[in-house]
């Protein structure tokens, strides 16, 4: 008996439902409309739209792959994340709920300025930074990262949301010193790898086996990108300029003592929308004559 588009979701959402997914509803309703070429948004002709078998083989397919673990975001192909929908494959991390604030508090940082200059250092999928120069619409953009896949996703998305002329990637190690003539720069934001190394091992199954080691691991005690960063970047932050930080649930402090140890002034540690210290700021207290970028 052929199949509609309504069977098809019922069949994935009772099985994802079985194998726990926790949001068995909506995974069932994107996979559905991937593969059957269906409109996630209006459903309502889904009970009158009979498939092929190749197209409900091919539904049960993704299921299985969701149920071995992988992300959805992955199978998508894309992620929304601050009101946009970005590009994200295996080279990036997926971008989470947890770094809206940080991006929030960005754009608060960018819109009183004129043409702020800002740097989304370790840039990934370059959702921080794009999200800016989508809300701010004079800021200009640098995303930096050490990964060729993630500059490409960057400049994707960069190009699909209409900001590809205010946002520049650069191939650049946050662990190293940046090339002569970056900067200076009126926020620089990172979301950097945090991971200490005992959390690598206990990672969850859907992270350790699918999402890029590299973007994850933060040395020993989580911390290295943060020292390195301070050390090797602040000198491209103009007077007066803001860093702004995400770090692990239990890093706040660490962060905040990091930022202090290298002259970092009003420093501050803000909660994310779960209450969780998620965010670490402080300001440049250079002089405007001290910048030779």
């Amino acid at each position: 008996m052929a199949k509609t588009i309504n069977d098809v979701y019922l069949q994935l959402f009772h099985r994802l439902r079985d194998g726990g997914d926790p949001q068995p509803s909506m995974t069932a309703r994107e996979l559905t409309a991937l593969a059957c070429r269906a409109d996630k948004n209006h459903t309502a002709g889904w009970a009158h739209a009979y498939l092929d078998d190749a197209t409900v083989n091919y539904a049960g397919l993704l299921c299985d792959r969701v149920l071995g673990g992988e992300p959805l975001a992955y199978i998508l192909g894309e992620w929304d994340f601050y009101g946009l929908t970005f590009r994200v494959d295996k080279s990036v991390l997926i971008p989470r709920a947890d770094t809206e604030k940080l991006c929030e508090l960005t754009i608060e940082q960018a819109k009183p300025r004129i043409s702020p200059r800002i740097l989304d250092l370790c840039c990934g999928s370059g959702c921080i930074g794009i999200a800016a120069a989508h809300e701010v619409e004079d800021a200009r953009v640098l995303a930096a990262d050490l990964s060729d896949g993630a500059l490409r996703l960057t400049r994707e998305n960069a190009h699909r949301l209409g900001v590809q002329n205010r946002v520049l990637v650069l191939k650049a190690d946050a662990t190293m010193p940046p090339p002569n003539g970056v900067g200076p720069f009126d926020i620089i934001v990172s979301n950097p790898p945090y991971i200490t190394r005992s959390e690598m091992a206990e990672l969850d199954h859907s992270v350790a086996d699918f999402e890029p080691h590299e973007a994850l691991y933060g040395g020993v005690d989580g911390l290295d990108f943060y020292r390195a960063i301070c050390e090797n970047w602040g000198e491209t932050l103009a007077h007066g300029g803001v860093i702004l930080f995400e770090c692990g649930w239990k890093q706040a402090e660490d962060v905040a003592k990091i930022l202090a140890r290298y002259g970092f002034s009003d420093i501050r540690i803000e909660k994310d929308d779960a209450g969780v210290p998620r965010i670490v700021t402080g300001r440049s207290s250079r002089e405007d004559d001290d910048l030779t970028r």
